[in-house]
């Protein structure tokens, strides 16, 4: 990708950061410190830090970006198909980060006490996936579907979630997973 495609990148990300904190999204964790990771899901910690349980779904993201532009946007280099990849992840995380999605998080899935994200965590997810482009782009399909499965079944046995049941939960909560989610 050429140098352009990387600043206008980063000053896509850094416009959603500012929008979001426009909207009244805290830069940093609220408790004041910025960790690498953080495992508590049902903390105040969860979506505050750099990484934490659904950073692995960030990085299928990337997988599935850059799958759509292979798919739909071959005749444009890899350039452009990463800034269409920026763009989206950019746009979920400002949609991600608005009332109504907090509020249908709260009541649709067993994220009882999410907040939001900081401002750190949404644009570390950028990042996130980011990395999932460049692995898609290097590794051999085979090895992007298996470690995309691998996180998908971890998190699952680990926290009860992941990019599958968020999905699901957010578009057509069932009551059974939501129950099975937070026993």
């Amino acid at each position: 990708m050429a140098r352009r495609h990387w600043l206008i990148a980063l000053a896509m990300i850094a416009v959603a950061a500012a929008v979001l904190l426009a909207m009244g999204r805290p830069p940093i964790c609220t408790c004041g410190t910025v960790k690498l990771w953080t495992g508590a899901v049902q903390s105040a910690d969860n979506s505050q830090h750099l990484a934490d349980w659904y950073t692995p779904s960030h990085i299928i993201h990337g997988f599935l970006f850059y799958a759509l532009g292979w798919l739909f946007l071959r005749r444009n280099g890899m350039g452009e198909r990463y800034l269409a990849a920026v763009a989206i992840e950019a746009g979920w995380e400002l949609l991600e980060n608005s009332q109504y999605i907090i509020d249908r998080y709260r009541e649709a899935t067993f994220a009882f006490g999410y907040n939001g994200d900081s401002v750190i965590n949404s644009v570390a997810d950028i990042g996130w996936m980011t990395l999932g482009i460049l692995l898609a782009r290097r590794l051999p399909l085979p090895a992007t579907v298996a470690i995309a499965v691998s996180f998908e079944l971890i998190t699952l046995y680990t926290i009860r979630d992941n990019l599958t049941l968020n999905v699901l939960m957010l578009v057509a909560p069932i009551d059974a997973v939501r129950a099975w989610q937070g026993a």
